[in-house]
């Protein structure tokens, strides 16, 4: 392990505002939008608003605080979060487990695009309430469409370069706006103070039974739960006491601003409920400017959160085989700070799409909650391995918690389905990302289930021979295969044939790296085995599946320790430089496969295998993919056949 990560364990002021910063965007901006999105245009009664901020208040409880703060935030994977780490933990238990955890990391990353959009138009749309800008920025206009474009543009374009200069200011800037829920919240509480009795679960009661189409109202009130997966997934940059000792004062200012909303409207009945944003209409008039600002300021850091959030996902999905290799760059010191500009690009593009296709907050509100019931869904699937398998917990009990939270999961994806019919375009996305995955992970299966291993060992003496073979040209001084062979006596006959075939590699010293990756997210280790003195060696790197690979780095690394150590008797033997060039000389061989023209595949192989290959061309090459600079690299193809065509007869014609 790393021994240079940070001891998460430990309680200041710093890590208590580096998890209000990171981790609470996305759930405590939902006040901007939840209980606006339960009262729609419906008329405002009692029963109306003291049972949706009932729902929300033990929706809350129930799903962010018991199944998040107390129970999900155990399965850490190494002091790591999220459904990739939570899949790599379970995944030995069940080979299906694969689809809960690309379902839930599907969903995630469309979380991602929906977030940024909904957050910051609500956000924008609180000038609407300002006398002076009534009439100029109004929801869904040119202009109020215009100002959120640029915004999540800018923020998109930032990620380049990095965030840890306004990362500084997350924390603080958070403080600031869950003590303004805080305490306008309280302030409309004050004046209205029986609202308070909408905490009684019995008015959530009356409204899913006794209101017209109450159960349905259930799809809007999870929207104030739409967060709590990031506490999951952040859970390696806070640690599970700061989120817990956070989420005290977050779920208090949340659940305080909720019940000034309900407070306001109960004062205010006669309203048409289509001209009023409670969020906003709470507070005082000369505040308003400053609160949108606060709340703008808000949105962009959950944006923030759900932008680094995609990028470290799809990060993992490389390691772990659900993605192709795409470019990842690290604009930083900061480590675990990364940049994809694929998916940014991508995230970019469906944010802008999203925002003009819906124009405003209110509309976007029905393509919310959908994908994150399907994340928490598949999140209690991974959890229940995880009690039962590694926890050790009696059946009866991980039954009874899964009945709970099953009920209740259920239930909001059912009333979240009901509005399927107003965002069925969102829907491509979801299963473009899902094809992606399955596509990859599935077809990688395939591709290596044909590789061939063969003993390593009848092929020493040839080895020997060769190498010291004058009448062969040298090919390289240090030739380096990549190998995915586990067992230090085997290796891939592909390896071999490279090797022997056609122009055979003369080398002095051969090298075969196996680079292994690991269920803990940061490991990097390394062993070594020499198979023949000073000529064949096996190096095994164990690299974390959060660790971007950067084999020749680490491997020029080994070498260069070795001769220090003066091990292997590498000290001792030329390595290639010469007074000409200084630098050692060093030659990797990579072997890249393509589709034979020799299979006759069945329909699902064939649909599976042409798209894996289409996507690894889209991708980057195995040498990138790998940390190899091209000037030491040689590429080499080799067909794959995996469902050979029957020959067929030729007849020769005189």
């Amino acid at each position: 392990m790393n021994s240079g990560r940070t001891d998460l364990s430990k309680v200041s002021i710093a890590s208590l505002l580096v998890a209000l910063g990171i981790i609470y965007g996305d759930i405590g901006t939902s006040p901007l939008y939840a209980l606006r999105a339960v009262i729609g245009n419906r008329a405002i009664d009692e029963v109306l608003v003291y049972g949706g901020i009932s729902c929300i208040f033990w929706t809350l409880v129930f799903q962010t605080s018991a199944k998040y703060v107390w129970l999900t935030l155990r399965a850490d994977n190494n002091g790591e979060g999220g459904v990739f780490s939570l899949y790599a933990l379970v995944r030995r238990y069940g080979k299906k487990l694969v689809i809960p955890a690309i379902l839930g990391a599907t969903t995630l990353l469309a979380d991602g695009i929906i977030t940024p959009p909904i957050s910051v138009a609500s956000a924008v749309e609180g000038l609407n309430s300002v006398k002076a800008l009534e009439h100029i920025i109004v929801p869904g206009n040119n202009l109020t469409v215009g100002i959120v474009v640029a915004i999540l543009s800018a923020l998109f374009l930032f990620q380049r370069f990095g965030t840890q200069l306004v990362g500084k200011t997350f924390g603080p800037v958070m403080v600031v706006w869950f003590s303004m829920l805080l305490i306008v919240g309280v302030f409309n509480i004050v004046s209205y103070p029986q609202v308070l009795h909408a905490l009684n679960p019995w008015y959530g009661y009356q409204l899913l039974t006794r209101y017209p189409q109450g159960f349905w109202l259930l799809g809007s009130v999870f929207l104030c739960t739409t967060g709590a997966e990031a506490l999951y997934s952040d859970l390696g940059h806070c640690g599970i006491r700061n989120i817990r000792i956070t989420w005290v004062f977050v779920k208090i200012s949340l659940v305080a601003n909720y019940a000034g909303q309900a407070a306001w409207l109960m004062q205010h009945k006669n309203l048409s409920a289509a001209s009023i944003n409670p969020f906003f209409d709470m507070m005082p008039h000369w505040f308003l400017i400053p609160g949108v600002i606060i709340a703008t300021a808000a949105t962009i850091i959950a944006s923030q959160a759900l932008i680094s959030g995609s990028f470290t996902l799809i990060s993992e999905g490389i390691n772990l085989n659900f993605w192709p290799r795409v470019t990842v760059r690290q604009p930083t010191d900061i480590k675990g700070q990364i940049y994809i500009p694929s998916i940014n690009t991508i995230l970019w593009l469906g944010c802008v799409l999203m925002i003009l296709y819906f124009r405003n907050s209110a509309h976007m509100e029905a393509a919310y909650g959908f994908s994150i019931t399907i994340a928490m869904m598949m999140t209690t699937v991974l959890l229940v391995y995880y009690l039962l398998y590694i926890r050790k917990w009696h059946p009866l009990l991980v039954g009874l918690i899964v009945m709970v939270f099953a009920t209740i999961e259920v239930s909001f994806f059912i009333a979240n389905v009901a509005k399927i019919k107003e965002r069925w375009m969102f829907l491509f996305f979801e299963l473009l990302i899902f094809l992606v995955m399955y596509v990859w992970y599935y077809a990688r299966k395939i591709n290596n289930t044909h590789v061939r291993f063969t003993d390593f060992g009848k092929y020493i003496p040839l080895l020997r021979e060769l190498s010291a073979d004058d009448t062969i040209p040298k090919f390289s001084t240090h030739l380096i295969y990549l190998t995915k062979a586990n067992n230090r006596l085997h290796i891939e006959e592909k390896i071999i044939r490279s090797i022997f075939s056609k122009k055979p590699k003369r080398a002095d010293v051969y090298w075969f790296v196996h680079v292994n990756r690991t269920e803990e997210p940061y490991t990097m280790t390394y062993d070594i085995s020499e198979l023949v003195d000073d000529k064949v060696i096996k190096v095994n790197l164990n690299l974390g599946f959060r660790i971007q690979p950067k084999t020749e780095l680490y491997f020029k690394k080994i070498v260069k320790e070795l001769i220090v150590n003066q091990e292997l008797n590498l000290h001792i033997r030329p390595d290639g430089s010469t007074r000409y060039n200084s630098e050692p000389d060093f030659k990797f061989v990579v072997i890249e496969k393509f589709l034979s023209v020799e299979n006759d595949l069945a329909l699902r192989d064939g649909l599976l295998l042409n798209a894996y290959f289409f996507l690894k061309n889209l991708g980057v090459s195995d040498e990138k993919a790998f940390g190899l600079d091209k000037s030491d690299v040689v590429s080499e193809q080799v067909p794959l056949v995996y469902q050979k065509a029957h020959s067929s007869s030729l007849t020769r014609v005189h």
